[in-house]
């Protein structure tokens, strides 16, 4: 069982930026990759940017150049650095974990919202 809570999120005007942060509850060692997954109102939940235990890190063509992934193994935590900010971001983000067997877990989410 993993507990991931998410924070960071809110209004946030085009062109500034937001720190998202997914803290887990054990250690990150035991979470081979964390996402960073987005659902924005009438769309599909979207992938966003992972990084794997070994700090591989992909991004989503749209967030490419403008999101950073990355992890506080000390922490627990993932974070996610947002900049340059577009109304095309406003969303929900969630952050899941996936483990070795297969199975994934969710948090609840945060919102962001970009105002243009």
């Amino acid at each position: 069982q993993v507990q991931l809570v998410e924070s960071g999120g809110g209004l946030v005007q085009a062109g500034g930026s937001l720190r998202l942060s997914c803290q887990a509850s054990r250690n990150l060692f035991s979470l081979p990759v964390v996402d960073w997954y987005r659902q924005a109102p009438g769309k599909q939940r979207e992938l966003v940017a992972w990084i794997t235990i070994s700090n591989s890190t992909k991004y989503a063509e749209s967030v490419k150049g403008r999101f950073t992934i990355s992890r506080d193994n000390a922490k627990n935590t993932v974070y996610l650095q947002m900049n340059s900010l577009e109304s095309e971001d406003t969303a929900v983000y969630f952050c899941s974990a996936r483990l070795q067997d297969g199975r994934s877990y969710w948090g609840q989410g945060t919102q962001v919202t970009v105002s243009s």
